[in-house]
């Protein structure tokens, strides 16, 4: 695996290494003692699998509440997406800003998503389904949100005529201190 830092460096892309001959290949997608020499936290508490079969879904943005925060590994495994991950770490210096990557079947890159950040994406294609690794498991009453188009993070979603958004999903608080959402 290649890990690459981004603008955020808590917030890593991963590239596979293919090994390959006339049958295909093999690649990684998680090493514990690889994720841990690069300082990362070793995943697999929990697994799901999301599957939108429009594009133009948005999903997010979410996380859970503190103390039940979660570090996610996030994959496309069908179609494409825009994938963000918004850090709301207030003692951290890169607090409201975030990172936005495009996963695909074709490109098979992950991201690596620690905890502290807000995660959400938008389906670039029909069909697309993610594969989660998570740190933590799911608590339903630990579960919140920021509103996908909160002016603080002034996330720069991929252009759609419409959006296909969930109405708990549209009904996310601004941010403290956020100015009106677009």
């Amino acid at each position: 695996m290649i890990f690459r830092p981004t603008e955020i460096p808590d917030v890593v892309v991963i590239d596979i290494e293919r090994r390959g001959d006339e049958r295909g290949f093999l690649a990684r997608t998680y090493c514990e003692r690889e994720f841990l020499e690069h300082g990362l936290v070793a995943l697999g508490v929990q697994c799901s699998t999301v599957f939108s079969p429009r594009r133009h879904t948005l999903r997010g943005l979410h996380f859970q509440q503190h103390p039940h925060w979660e570090t996610k590994l996030i994959r496309c495994t069908r179609g494409a997406a825009f994938v963000v991950a918004a850090d709301l770490r207030a003692d951290s210096q890169t607090e409201r800003r975030w990172v936005g990557v495009e996963l695909s079947a074709d490109n098979r890159r992950l991201l690596y998503v620690p905890e502290g950040f807000a995660q959400g994406y938008q389906t670039l294609e029909d069909e697309t389904e993610l594969f989660y690794q998570m740190s933590r498991e799911y608590q339903p009453a630990a579960a919140r949100g920021v509103r996908w188009n909160d002016g603080a993070l002034a996330i720069e979603w991929p252009q759609a005529p419409e959006r296909i958004i969930s109405d708990r999903d549209q009904a996310w608080p601004p941010l403290p201190g956020s100015s009106e959402s677009e």
